[in-house]
């Protein structure tokens, strides 16, 4: 099985940015992830944007929708900021015969302490077992799209 990934930005690529703390999206870090976790499966890494995902809107969600409906593979996972995380998984619902999860982090991959690697290994691994459909591989949890929303206060997914 060959898993397409997708970044799209989010905190997952951030990199510090200046000297007021601010970050701004960078490279995407998916490449390095699975060079260093001796991952032993097919995949290509496609960049679909760079942007924060509170600057993802209807029409990137759009884009990203018809690249999939259009595209040859089954199997993705994308990486995604986790403020509308929740969002664009609903607004991929419906693709038959994909099975798609989107994934981030809540701290950067760049940094020492991050949920990065953990996230990205539950998103391979759900990829690969789930039945076609959307879901989100966030916070230790594999939520169905349409059931999952981020509780900003306690910084981690839940059901909704």
């Amino acid at each position: 099985m060959k898993i397409r990934f997708i970044t799209t930005g989010g905190t997952i690529d951030k990199i510090y940015f200046d000297a007021l703390s601010q970050f701004e999206v960078g490279d995407s870090v998916i490449q390095h992830i699975l060079t260093d976790g001796l991952v032993d499966f097919e995949y290509d890494v496609v960049s679909l944007f760079q942007k924060d995902s509170l600057e993802i809107d209807d029409k990137d969600r759009k884009t990203l929708r018809d690249y999939i409906e259009k595209d040859d593979a089954t199997h993705y996972v994308i990486t995604h900021g986790t403020d509308t995380m929740p969002v664009t998984a609903a607004a991929l619902n419906g693709l038959e015969g994909r099975t798609i999860v989107l994934t981030g982090a809540l701290t950067p991959a760049r940094f020492r302490t991050t949920d990065a690697v953990f996230n990205v290994g539950m998103a391979v691994a759900t990829v690969q077992v789930a039945k076609p459909g959307v879901y989100i591989a966030m916070s230790g949890q594999v939520f169905e799209a349409g059931s999952v929303v981020k509780n900003r206060a306690e910084n981690r997914f839940e059901r909704s």
